[in-house]
């Protein structure tokens, strides 16, 4: 099965990929008027979700987060991510995703199930997931400011709220659980 996510997977996010491009090469030699509101709204959604999704497939079948360097997960400023935290209301964020996914007891024993070794496939699940969204951010963000270069300020709009909900919160977020499990980790080799 390892054989078959490692073939598939990379497989889909070239795919996304492919459809990335096409639908941005295809938007910047297209009129913004030629866009009614619902459509605006799914290529915003449509973007997101593809540019995403190329991360995302990548990271399923692969160890992704190695690709940017180990300071960048060192948590340098915790206080100053606390403060991003509550600004964002991304307490609502984690509240949202744990009504709508993770309440499920499975679905979180996946990433931890209580032991050391847990903590271990926590932290890498937290880097995994925040290596994704970052890059899609990233991504985003820049195709972004080429659709305001071509004048689709509605799309980049919608496609920037999108962005920051489904890709900067769980930046913030991941951020979060690995400042909190590492003093947890701090405190138990301290005692």
């Amino acid at each position: 099965m390892k054989l078959v996510k490692k073939i598939i997977f990379p497989l889909c996010s070239a795919f996304l990929l492919y459809r990335s491009v096409e639908l941005i090469n295809t938007l910047i030699s297209a009129k913004p008027e030629f866009y009614n509101l619902v459509e605006v709204l799914l290529i915003a959604f449509l973007l997101n979700l593809f540019i995403t999704g190329v991360f995302a497939f990548l990271g399923f079948a692969y160890t992704t987060y190695y690709l940017l360097p180990k300071s960048y997960y060192k948590i340098n400023n915790p206080n100053k991510l606390k403060k991003y935290y509550n600004l964002f209301g991304v307490k609502y964020f984690k509240t949202f995703l744990l009504v709508v996914f993770w309440g499920k007891k499975g679905n979180r024993k996946k990433y931890f199930d209580g032991t050391k070794k847990g903590f271990d496939n926590f932290i890498f699940q937290t880097k995994q997931s925040e290596f994704g969204h970052f890059g899609s951010f990233i991504v985003l963000s820049l195709v972004s400011i080429l659709l305001i270069g071509s004048n689709h300020y509605l799309i980049a709009g919608l496609a920037v709220i999108i962005n920051i909900i489904g890709n900067l919160y769980p930046v913030i977020l991941q951020r979060f659980h690995r400042m909190r499990i590492e003093k947890i980790l701090s405190l138990k080799t301290s005692s």
